[in-house]
């Protein structure tokens, strides 16, 4: 089978349209990250800026223990939504090229199958045997494809659940430092 220059530039300027499409994907990833990341460093220095006033303004030591106690759960709480948006952003550009990915493959496939019906079509007599090995071998190769393709995307959806597992569980220790901290402070409070 020969290929027309009207096939290769067809096929070209398909490539040339999955690449910018990923590309356009890429940066939209990046420019998400770069968004969070601005909000982030913004308030965090916001947030410093409000907890060295209140820091600077208490009166005793018990006082700035109560202030600092009362800081760990909301910090821990912002870590762990950070750490949240971020995953967010890579899962959904890792989702987008991996559709892509899924596309592209199923694209060669239907090519690669109407190559060995071409072929099979004009092959000679006697050859039947061979298309008949190609089409199972490509069939095998397809259903390895998917075999894989079903493993990972069930590792993807116990790594989420183990993700959320965690975020839940630190979540549930940013409390109870928190709590902890505050007693500990309203304790020496007394004391004193």
């Amino acid at each position: 089978m020969i290929l027309t220059p009207e096939q290769v530039a067809a096929a070209q300027k398909a490539n040339l349209e999955t690449l910018f499409g990923l590309t356009t994907k890429a940066f939209e990833g990046v420019e998400k990250l770069v968004e969070l990341n601005l909000q982030v460093v913004k308030t965090t220095f916001a947030e410093n800026v409000d907890n060295a006033k209140k820091a600077l303004s208490a009166k005793d030591a018990q006082e700035l223990l109560a202030i600092q106690a009362s800081l760990v759960q909301p910090v821990a709480e912002k870590t762990l939504a950070y750490t949240r948006h971020l995953y967010e952003i890579a899962s959904e550009t890792q989702s987008e090229f991996t559709k892509v990915a899924e596309a592209q493959l199923a694209e060669g496939s239907k090519n690669v199958q109407a190559l060995v019906e071409n072929l099979a079509k004009n092959a000679p007599a006697g050859s039947e045997s061979t298309v008949a090995i190609v089409k199972s071998a490509i069939s095998a190769a397809n259903n390895a494809y998917e075999s894989v393709q079903k493993a990972t995307k069930q590792a993807v959806e116990i790594a989420e659940s183990n993700f959320q597992a965690a975020a839940s569980a630190a979540s549930k220790a940013a409390q109870q430092a928190s709590a902890t901290a505050r007693s500990a402070a309203a304790k020496k409070t007394t004391a004193a």
